[in-house]
């Protein structure tokens, strides 16, 4: 169960369980999206339409966009970038689920409404995902800066990412992007745990004796639900977050076509309506919405695999 849960007659985990699970669910679930990840980054800052008709168009498909990236950079392209995004999902993992866990916790001792009702969910799943994201987003705009950069490399590693850019663009560069991310954050991750609780009591609903034969398929399946609707509700702004978390960074971007600076979210979200139209505040939406599938999915599968995993452990341990 995500959350807290009064009538688990002893089965809640502990604090420590509930952060160990959220950093394992996030390492595992982070290795695999990885490929997806990278086209999305490069798709949402690309400034020419994702569209073969576009002859400045680096990328126009996401079959295209592997061959290409293949071809010029190697498959370790796909793993730019890997180990800040690891650190990144570890902790936001852990920080996440343990903020939610804590937050819907709270709402039941003060008997204020019942911690499983959507409107609860969506609350303290936005909420746990601002604490996790003020923790970790310098981690976040460093993965960006990697997984953007084209050949030859601007940063070689990741202490010379974090020295080059403290000494070029000041301190303040670790939290751009931070307003869109934070105003995006709290619907998204609100959404995903309000919409895939909902969605596991439809799915109990629908189909009683399966709900409760195939855990894991209908954590999985839920799970991809709840990231396909959250992130399309959302997309825009995760896209203007990636825009201007790459200022500063734009010799790096040249080969891969046109550049722009922005002047914070507004200005951003001006220049994207006016050049490129309202559908260039969804581009890179295909391979987000894939990987918000997957990456929600498995989040929410491993999460619940390793708390049971964690209570039946407790339960040999106590019968020994």
């Amino acid at each position: 169960m995500v959350g807290y849960d009064p009538k688990a007659d002893g089965r809640n985990n502990s604090k420590f369980e509930v952060a160990a699970a959220g950093s394992v669910s996030g390492l595992v679930t982070r290795a695999l999206i990885s490929p997806l990840d990278i086209i999305k980054i490069r798709f949402q800052l690309q400034i020419e339409r994702l569209s073969r008709s576009d002859p400045n168009a680096k990328y126009h498909g996401i079959l295209q966009a592997t061959r290409q990236i293949l071809q010029e950079e190697g498959p370790a392209a796909f793993w730019k970038g890997h180990i800040p995004a690891q650190i990144l999902s570890i902790g936001y993992g852990a920080v996440q689920f343990l903020s939610f866990e804590v937050l819907t916790e709270l709402v039941h001792r003060a008997n204020m409404y019942n911690s499983h009702e959507f409107s609860v969910h969506f609350v303290c799943g936005g909420l746990a995902a601002c604490t996790a994201t003020l923790t970790v987003h310098p981690v976040d705009v460093l993965r960006t800066r990697f997984a953007a950069q084209g050949e030859p490399r601007v940063y070689k590693t990741l202490r010379d990412a974090v020295v080059t850019m403290f000494r070029t663009e000041g301190p303040l560069v670790f939290y751009r992007g931070l307003s869109p991310t934070l105003i995006a954050i709290f619907p998204y991750a609100g959404l995903q745990f309000s919409c895939y609780s909902s969605l596991k009591r439809s799915y109990e609903w629908l189909m009683p004796a399966e709900g409760k034969k195939n855990e894991n398929l209908k954590n999985l399946l839920c799970g991809s639900g709840a990231g396909v609707i959250s992130k399309t509700l959302t997309y825009p702004l995760d896209l203007f977050k990636k825009r201007l978390q790459v200022g500063g960074f734009e010799h790096a971007r040249a080969a891969f076509g046109q550049v722009r600076s922005y002047r914070g979210l507004l200005d951003c979200a001006k220049q994207v309506l006016q050049e490129e139209g309202a559908l260039g505040c969804f581009k890179g939406l295909s391979p987000s919405m894939l990987k918000a599938a997957v990456s929600t999915g498995l989040i929410f599968f491993w999460y619940e695999l390793f708390c049971n995993i964690f209570h039946c452990t407790k339960k040999a341990d106590s019968q020994r």
